[in-house]
C-alpha cells in the first residue's frame, strides 16, 4: 500500500480522535463543580452564626506609622516587608539594649503571637479619619489626663499603693477584653456563643468574658458603672450590633472618660472571616469619633486558662518599696532639722 496513503490515514485517525475526544474533554470540564456563592451560617433560630474561636492577632498598628502619611494599604511586596521589620523590632532576643531594654522586653518570641498585616492590606487599624490616626485630645482631656498624673505624684508616685497600679498589672482585666477588643501580643483570641437571647464573648487574654443581652433591655442607670461598661446588643440585617455606655474613669481607655461610648459591629464576611469594627466616642476626651475595622480569623480552639499573678505576687514588694522610700525620707528630714 501507498506509504503516503498510510500517512494520510493515520493523521485522518489522529484528527478524528481529537474531535471525537474533544467534546468530551469540554463536557468533563464543564461538569466540574462550580465554586458556590458563600452563603452566611444560620443559628436555630434563624440569625447568623458567628460562634467559633477567632483571632485578631495582627502586626498592623492601630494608627497609621507617620512614615507612611497618606498611605492608606500596602502592596503585597510592602506587607511583607513590614512583617518582617515589626517582627524584628519587637524582638526581645536582640540582645542589643541596656539590660533594662532587656528586662523591658520581657518575653522572647516563642511566647508572642504577632499575626500578618490584616487581609484587607491597610496601613492602619484606624479606617476613620482618613489619616489613619486618632484624633487629637481636647484640653478637657489634656487637663484631666495632667490632673490624674499629678496627684499620682503627690501621692508618692506610681508605686506608692495599689490604686495607682493599673488594671492590667494587677491581672484584673486587660485592654483586649474590650470593648474594643483589640489585639496584642499574644492570646489574641476570642470564643463567641449565642442563644436567642443572648451573645457571649469570652477573652483568652485574662478571663473575662462580656454576656450581651439581646432582649432590647435599657441599659443599667448613669450610677451605676462598670469596668468593661454595660453592653446591649440587637441586629441589623446580619449585623451584629453592640452598644456600650456606663464605663468607670478607670477604665481609661487611651485617657478617655466615664463618658465613653463605643459601638460595635459583628459581621461573618465569610467561612473563616469574621469583620468586626467600632467606633469610639467620648466628646471630653477627643475632637471627634473615630472607627477601626479589624477582619477576624477564624482559629483552632479550644481557649486556654490564662494564669495571670505577677501583678498581685508583686503588690507586697511593690508597697515594701514605697514604705522603705518614705522611712528614708523622714530619716533625711529628721536629719535635716537637727
Amino acid at each position: 500500500m501507498n506509504h503516503r496513503f498510510l500517512a494520510s490515514i493515520g493523521a485522518l485517525t489522529v484528527v478524528s480522535v481529537v474531535v471525537l475526544l474533544t467534546p468530551v474533554l469540554i463536557s468533563g470540564q464543564a461538569r466540574s463543580p462550580t465554586p458556590k456563592t458563600w452563603t452566611v451560617p444560620r443559628t436555630p433560630d434563624g440569625k447568623p452564626d458567628l460562634q467559633g474561636t477567632w483571632t485578631n492577632a495582627t502586626v498592623t498598628p492601630l494608627e497609621r506609622p507617620r512614615d507612611l502619611a497618606a498611605k492608606e494599604f500596602f502592596t503585597e511586596k510592602e506587607a511583607a516587608e513590614f512583617e518582617k521589620q515589626a517582627v524584628y523590632d519587637a524582638n526581645g532576643d536582640r540582645r542589643d539594649g541596656t539590660p533594662d531594654a532587656d528586662v523591658g522586653r520581657a518575653y522572647n518570641e516563642f511566647w508572642r503571637d504577632r499575626g500578618k498585616v490584616v487581609s484587607t492590606m491597610r496601613t492602619s487599624l484606624i479606617v476613620d479619619p482618613s489619616d489613619g490616626r486618632v484624633p487629637p485630645l481636647t484640653p478637657q482631656a489634656q487637663k484631666r489626663n495632667a490632673d490624674r498624673t499629678e496627684a499620682a505624684r503627690r501621692r508618692g508616685g506610681a508605686f506608692d499603693g495599689p490604686e495607682n497600679r493599673s488594671l492590667a498589672e494587677r491581672c484584673l482585666s486587660m485592654p483586649q477584653a474590650g470593648p474594643p477588643m483589640l489585639p496584642a501580643n499574644y492570646n489574641s483570641n476570642y470564643q463567641i456563643l449565642q442563644t436567642p437571647g443572648y451573645v457571649a464573648i469570652l477573652v483568652e487574654m485574662i478571663h473575662d468574658a462580656r454576656v450581651v443581652p439581646l432582649d432590647g433591655r435599657p441599659h443599667l442607670p448613669q450610677n451605676v458603672r462598670q469596668w468593661l461598661g454595660d453592653s446591649r446588643g440587637h441586629w441589623e440585617g446580619n449585623t451584629l450590633v453592640v452598644d456600650t455606655t456606663n464605663f468607670t474613669d478607670k477604665t481609661n481607655f487611651r485617657g478617655s472618660s466615664e463618658n465613653l461610648h463605643i459601638i460595635e459591629r459583628f459581621t461573618r464576611a465569610d467561612e473563616n472571616t469574621l469583620l468586626y469594627q467600632f467606633t469610639i466616642e467620648d466628646p471630653t476626651t477627643w475632637a471627634k469619633p473615630w472607627s477601626v475595622e479589624i477582619p477576624m480569623k477564624k482559629t483552632q480552639g479550644p481557649l486556654y486558662e490564662y494564669a495571670c499573678h505577677e501583678g498581685n505576687y508583686g503588690m507586697a514588694g511593690v508597697l515594701a518599696g514605697a514604705r522603705a522610700e518614705e522611712r528614708a525620707r523622714e530619716d533625711a528630714a529628721r536629719k535635716g532639722s537637727k
